[in-house]
């Protein structure tokens, strides 16, 4: 096995190869063959699935400055071995860290400017670390099968983002930024324990793809991802409200979770908007222009929950996009009275949920129009 790896070694340094396969070779140890003389400085491509290393040498980017692209399966010291080198992989465009054991992602993931696509699916991972917001060229995101909670807020800084799939999780909850992702396309959150969804998801014409099936406290879908690709199959099963500490709107016998920003619930009887929400509103649209900066107001003026409020609103009115603070008007249209009821034939009881900003917006919101 030896002398066959230095011979395909040999080989792709004297043909100057741009692609390297060293998938299902056993190898324990990264092949020092590969860092010898030169010849090897043309590689963009190293492929080294299914193997069982644990370290990558420290001198592997100065040794291969053009690697591009790079796959590791059963890399199982990623983070106390391996980050110093992956920091250092500037030129890497898709890294494939899935079907390990990885319980921590180091932050010198964020110093990969250029990747493109990270797949880190099926491992042990409980969080992702911030510095993931500073890949600014990633397309692909795959976090299915780990223990995450929540997904970091940053993450809405990858404005490249294109696919992000975050299948069999824990998430009980996605942040209300990534609904600012500008190139997002599809999400798939598939088999977690979401009871609400942001209230602007699915409001970019880009996002066209949402699979959110089997989350089975998850009753309401924002009115907005009405008429996109949606799965959700498995939802709405019957739960006690007394269980869930959220705020819930019901309508008949429908009830729906809010998501946990949301103050207040507003009627049809409601005319007057509340002082903090008119105020909250009022300011939006006085300093919107300067909102990028968060301390354009002194935290005097306000506390810096409200500032972050201004910055990313709790949601946009679904009939006329108002920005909403603290209050919403929701009405319900329960997806099996609409046409989609055809496309999951009973196998969801969820409702289409309609945000709106004042009773005028609520009585005149129609689904179908």
């Amino acid at each position: 096995m030896a002398s066959e790896l230095c011979k395909t070694i040999s080989v792709a340094r004297l043909e100057k190869h741009k692609n390297l396969f060293l998938n299902y070779r056993n190898l324990h140890h990264f092949p020092l063959e590969l860092l010898k003389d030169e010849g090897l400085q043309y590689l963009e491509r190293l492929y080294m699935k299914r193997n069982s290393l644990t370290t990558l040498p420290e001198n592997l980017a100065q040794k291969l400055p053009n690697l591009f692209i790079i796959f590791y399966l059963e890399v199982d010291v990623f983070i106390t071995s391996l980050k110093f080198t992956i920091g250092s992989l500037v030129k890497l465009q898709c890294l494939d860290l899935s079907d390990n054991a990885l319980e921590i992602v180091c932050p010198e993931i964020g110093r990969l400017r250029a990747l493109r696509h990270l797949r880190l699916a099926n491992n042990q991972l409980q969080f992702l670390p911030p510095e993931v917001g500073d890949l600014k060229e990633l397309q692909t995101l795959d976090i299915s099968t780990n223990r995450l909670l929540t997904l970091p807020e940053r993450l809405h800084l990858c404005l490249s983002l294109q696919y992000l799939t975050v299948d069999r999780n824990r998430l009980w909850c996605v942040p209300r930024h990534l609904c600012q992702l500008p190139s997002l396309n599809e999400l798939s959150m598939a088999g977690n324990r979401l009871a609400f969804l942001p209230l602007d998801l699915g409001r970019s014409r880009e996002l066209q793809y949402v699979y959110v099936d089997n989350n089975i406290h998850l009753k309401g879908l924002p009115s907005y991802l009405y008429n996109k690709v949606i799965g959700c199959s498995g939802c709405g099963a019957p739960i006690q409200v007394s269980e869930m500490k959220l705020l819930s709107f019901s309508s008949g016998q429908l009830t729906v979770f809010l998501p946990a920003e949301v103050k207040a619930i507003g009627t049809e009887n409601d005319h007057v908007l509340p002082l903090q929400e008119l105020a909250m509103r009022s300011l939006y649209h006085t300093y919107h222009g300067f909102l990028k900066d968060l301390n354009f107001l002194s935290p005097i003026s306000l506390p810096r929950s409200l500032l972050e409020l201004l910055h990313c609103p709790l949601g946009h009115c679904h009939r006329c996009s108002e920005p909403m603070f603290t209050i919403v008007y929701p009405k319900l249209f329960p997806l099996r009275e609409t046409p989609m009821a055809g496309l999951h034939q009973g196998r969801t009881t969820v409702s289409f949920v309609a945000y709106c900003c004042s009773t005028q917006c609520l009585q005149t919101f129609d689904l179908l129009s």
